[in-house]
């Protein structure tokens, strides 16, 4: 175990945990629902940027990108560029608007949201049960993630590192509510910047400067320098199948759409869009660049995603380390406590409210359930991720892939179509979770293209279709009252 590595990670752990604390104290004001879930829509532009930047940069960009990034050179850096307008589009398409519903329906949760557009409690208990399935594969993700930045950077047992990962997160998260979650975002993402910026000038200084190490890619594959990539696996249907998949696609993402409720006004989105994509630029870039040069100064790693840690206690002084350890950490914990609380919150009020509305005034009885789930979930995400597989980026994909076929439609033509019904959008819901679903795990890509552009492409159709028979929605649904 290097004490030096951990002590800095210690100490970023217990503010952390400070953060929670501060944010419990402030949970007592208010309704309960409204700041445990959303912390009152009180988002300034700053927190807005760095909560969704944080939520949506996760063990996929830090450990599972570069590791990509190790594998398939430069190319790969180039593809990750694709997803720098991704703060942009969430904030753009939902932004104003869906903010503003949500403040008319009171609304907590995306479910809300659908349920208000669409009076459809079938809809409400589908996306519910797919929010859930999905969140539990990508939660899952963030937690091999952690273990294996604590097993290869602070040489902690797999096993005992995603013990003590798991239960800190669900702890806090459980405690602090969403309050937490974007406090800790906030400090969480200039944790992100810094370590970024740390590591690359680490890395670049010991492969003997940029030149240098494009010279040693290049002699180790002349592929790693080419735009395709190793093994000319960046096509162009692929490279067009990854910008719908983490760019688009982006927009119908559960934890991320919810965050477009949360802020307080609109200077507060105007700024979160600037902020938001300097960030995301700087983090997307940084981290995949670090990862393709890592292969010049660490040619033969077995597995790719360990890249990133590797070279943290390669390249750096020991506490420096430990400083940068923090960063793939704080991705990894921002993203989950997003989605953590998304699923309590969809477990709380989507489901048993659902069955049970009387319950909503026993707001004693609701702490308890939403910690209790929050942290139940919590555990059982840590069992799911005991036994990991090697390159934890496609399971990430396919749990992204899942999530934007079954939301994406219902949730931009419920905001910017009048006509849309909710035959439209459960008929759009089925067809592109079965889609997804099916060609996933078949693995068959139709003229090279990723899952996710069938699935969306059937699932528009279905749409448009189910439309044509469904019950057209009252006149006031999308009008101001």
């Amino acid at each position: 175990m290097k004490t030096e590595v951990l002590l800095p990670l210690i100490a970023y752990l217990l503010l952390v945990f400070g953060l929670s604390v501060y944010a419990y104290t402030r949970r007592q004001q208010g309704n309960f629902l409204t700041e445990y879930f959303l912390g009152n829509r009180s988002m300034g532009g700053f927190v807005l940027a760095m909560t969704l930047t944080a939520t949506y940069i996760s063990a996929s960009s830090f450990i599972g990108g570069p590791g990509a990034a190790y594998k398939f050179g430069l190319g790969w850096v180039l593809l990750a560029m694709i997803q720098l307008p991704a703060v942009w589009l969430s904030l753009g398409v939902l932004g104003k608007k869906f903010a503003i519903l949500a403040r008319r329906y009171n609304a907590v949760t995306l479910n809300d949201m659908l349920f208000a557009r669409y009076q459809s409690r079938l809809l409400v208990w589908l996306a519910s049960l797919s929010l859930l399935v999905a969140f539990l594969g990508a939660m899952t993700v963030q937690f091999i993630g952690g273990a294996r930045l604590l097993e290869t950077a602070a040489g902690i047992p797999y096993d005992t590192g995603l013990l003590i990962f798991g239960i800190s997160i669900a702890l806090y998260t459980a405690f602090g509510g969403f309050r937490a979650s974007v406090l800790n975002d906030a400090m969480q993402g200039l944790v992100m910047l810094l370590g970024t910026i740390l590591l690359l000038v680490g890395v670049v200084h010991a492969a003997g400067g940029l030149h240098s190490a494009v010279d040693k890619l290049q002699q180790i594959d002349p592929k790693l320098v080419s735009v395709h990539g190793g093994g000319d696996v960046l096509s162009l249907p692929f490279m067009a199948s990854f910008w719908i998949l983490v760019c688009f696609g982006v927009i119908g993402l559960p934890h991320t759409a919810v965050r477009c409720i949360s802020y307080k006004d609109s200077k507060a989105v105007h700024r979160g869009i600037v902020l938001g994509t300097i960030v995301v630029a700087i983090l997307m870039f940084g981290m995949h660049l670090a990862g393709a040069l890592g292969r010049a100064i660490l040619p033969d790693l077995k597995i790719p995603d360990q890249v990133i840690p590797t070279l943290m206690i390669t390249v750096l002084p020991p506490y420096a380390a430990g400083i940068f350890l923090a960063a793939p950490m704080a991705a990894i914990m921002s993203t989950i406590n997003a989605q953590l609380l998304q699923s309590s919150a969809t477990i709380v009020k989507d489901l048993y409210l659902g069955v049970k509305p009387e319950q909503l005034s026993n707001e004693r009885k609701l702490k308890r359930f939403s910690s209790w789930a929050t942290f139940v979930l919590g555990l059982l995400v840590l069992l799911a991720a005991w036994r990991p597989p090697e390159m934890i980026i496609w399971l990430n994909l396919l749990a992204f892939g899942g999530l934007e076929a079954v939301f994406l439609w219902p949730l931009v033509l419920g905001l910017y179509w009048e006509r849309a019904n909710a035959t439209g959008a459960l008929s759009s819901m089925i067809v592109g979770g079965v889609c997804y679903t099916l060609l996933a795990s078949i693995d068959l890509h139709i003229a090279g293209l990723h899952p996710i552009v069938p699935s969306l492409s059937l699932s528009l159709l279905a749409f448009y279709v189910g439309n044509k028979f469904g019950k057209q929605p009252q006149e006031t649904v999308l009008k101001p009252s």
